[in-house]
């Protein structure tokens, strides 16, 4: 790939939102992934016109290899990849570790993020700076349907070709900028991908609130 498709979050949040307008209903929240869903998630909420808050989801990484997503977990929920974990023959007793870890990183960034939306009723559009296994996207889609949202809608710059039935226990709707068919790393479709902080996501949600 030459040059990536994206320049940077922002300018695929604005892509993003081209391609959900007229597709959102007009009562809908949108959730960023935190931390660099958030900053997607803030321009898709600017130019749409509507709420932003967070959905805190976090990967399980796998032993020894954290980038390799084996499952992710959001306030209540966790999901896992079967396959995943059959194939890296990872034991319940690292996992149930792992998990406590990764849960009480999940409570501290709702503890620091705080910015919950009611979304009973409503259109839920899930935002994160792009899908590679599925994993926190589910996660994240399955805690806005137990939260009682009507419809759920993953929206993202990019993901997988076929992505729909990875998520489709989760979401309603898939809506992706870029679906390419060797997605290896969703860095690789951004020019410049650096590490979102938590002050910058609080700032984005302060931002948004005023």
């Amino acid at each position: 790939m030459a040059t990536p498709p994206f320049s940077d979050r922002r300018d695929a949040g604005d892509r993003l939102a081209d391609a959900l307008r007229g597709k959102i209903e007009s009562q809908a929240a949108v959730l960023g992934i935190p931390r660099g869903g958030v900053v997607v998630a803030a321009r898709v909420a600017t130019r749409l016109g509507l709420p932003l808050g967070v959905v805190v989801t976090k990967k399980l990484g796998a032993p020894g290899n954290p980038e390799l997503g084996i499952g992710a977990i959001a306030p209540g929920v966790r999901v896992l990849e079967p396959d995943v974990l059959a194939s890296l023959s990872v034991g319940d007793r690292w996992l149930v570790r792992e998990s406590v870890r990764v849960d009480a990183e999940v409570a501290r960034r709702a503890d620091t993020y705080g910015a919950t939306i009611d979304v009973g009723g409503m259109t839920a559009v899930v935002v994160d700076d792009g899908v590679a296994t599925g994993s926190t996207a589910r996660a994240a889609g399955l805690w806005a349907r137990e939260a009682g949202a009507g419809r759920i809608v993953l929206a993202v710059p990019v993901a997988p070709v076929g992505v729909e039935r990875r998520v489709a226990d989760a979401f309603d709707t898939v809506i992706a900028v870029l679906t390419p068919s060797d997605l290896r790393a969703v860095g690789q479709y951004y020019g410049d991908f650096d590490q979102v902080g938590d002050d910058e996501v609080r700032a984005l949600l302060r931002r948004s609130a005023g």
